[in-house]
């Protein structure tokens, strides 16, 4: 019993070593601040980290980290309960720990030079840090929380690991970042990731999902408007470092409770508009989506709205959604080849999750008159 006694007090101190000489090893280097650093990240980091990572990970992250601090000048005014919490982490979600702060820094700093605050900057790197690296949505991807490593081996990732790139990217030149999302939809079509970065207050952008109109738009605004805080499947959680009993609903990994997070549904629902009763489009040529004009028609065949679907790099979620009246028949319409192809008659109620997936090899001939 001694044995077995003396042995779990060993293992315990073995796990515990490298984060004490990571500690020690930070105010010794950066002071009061460096280790009041290095004990928050211990204190809030999972227990599987404290069992794998080493401290020459852990140094080498801060170091990096307090190094951005230093470096950007909208690093400096960050206060530091921000800094601490979304800056100085290593990982995001529970993707693999890869050391990714060193080659980040070195391909987004040249990116930023001329950037003068936190959202310019973080509006050029997502323009143009996915572009560098080469890597953009896929569902073809491996796995749904790819490490920026793995993601950037297979040029692929959907929108939790171009997230986990934004947030890294940005956290690299000293922006505060972290990743944002719903397990699901109000209306059950799907659930999503995106990112917000904080310049005197936080604001949201789709990673990889550049617009010239800024920060705060994105294709999902609309359906985020719907969302239930009162109800964990369908609010709206911000991952946090620090744990204060919430976490963050991880859709591939659903009974873990490992990510710490935040309900901020009340933000996007207090900024949207009602939103009407909609159908999502997508287009299948295949099994590969493709870009269609198309027409939404009533049952007595006048044209409600014309619409283009997406593809590509596209999200799977980001389509066009048309307002529609509960109740009534509609039908799409679609030019291909000279001729008019169309879909059979629906009502709202029929499209199942509000999504309606257009097969070509389905549609019927418009019959002329």
């Amino acid at each position: 019993m001694k044995a077995i006694t003396l042995w779990i007090a060993l293992a315990a101190l073995a796990i515990s070593a490298p984060t004490d000489e990571f500690i020690a090893a930070a105010s010794t280097k950066h002071g009061e601040f460096g280790g009041k650093a290095a004990r928050f990240l211990v204190e809030h980091m999972a227990p599987s980290d404290r069992e794998s990572l080493t401290a020459g990970f852990l140094t080498e992250n801060l170091n990096l980290a307090l190094k951005a601090r230093e470096t950007f000048p909208w690093a400096k005014d960050v206060p530091e309960e921000i800094f601490l919490n979304d800056v100085l982490p290593y990982a995001v979600f529970d993707e693999p720990r890869d050391p990714w702060r060193a080659d980040f820094m070195a391909k987004a700093a040249p990116l930023v030079k001329d950037a003068k605050s936190a959202s310019e900057a973080a509006q050029i790197l997502n323009r143009d840090f996915f572009k560098l690296i080469n890597t953009h949505y896929n569902t073809g991807r491996k796995r749904t929380n790819q490490s920026p490593k793995e993601s950037m081996e297979q040029g692929r990732a959907t929108c939790t690991g171009l997230s986990i790139i934004l947030v890294d990217a940005c956290r690299a030149v000293g922006i505060p970042a972290r990743a944002v999302g719903t397990p699901m939809w109000h209306d059950d079509s799907g659930n999503h990731t995106w990112v917000e970065i904080w310049d005197g207050e936080w604001h949201f952008t789709g990673a990889d999902e550049y617009t010239e109109k800024g920060l705060n738009h994105g294709w999902f605004t609309g359906i985020a408007g719907k969302a239930d805080a009162t109800d964990p499947l369908h609010s709206i959680h911000a991952t946090s470092w620090k744990r204060d009993g919430g976490h963050f609903p991880m859709v591939w990994s659903p009974e873990s409770k490992a990510v710490g997070g935040i309900n901020v549904t009340g933000r996007y629902a207090a900024k949207t508009a009602p939103v009407a009763t909609t159908i999502g489009i997508r287009y299948f040529k295949g099994l590969e989506r493709v870009e269609m004009d198309g027409t939404l028609m009533a049952a007595d065949n006048k044209p409600v709205a014309s619409f283009r679907t997406k593809a590509g790099r596209a999200d799977l979620n980001d389509m066009p959604r048309l307002a529609v009246k509960p109740g009534e028949e509609y039908h799409l319409t679609f030019a291909l080849g000279g001729e008019t192809l169309r879909t059979a008659t629906f009502t709202p109620a029929q499209v199942e999750g509000g999504i309606l997936d257009i097969r070509e090899k389905d549609l019927l001939r418009v019959q002329r008159p």
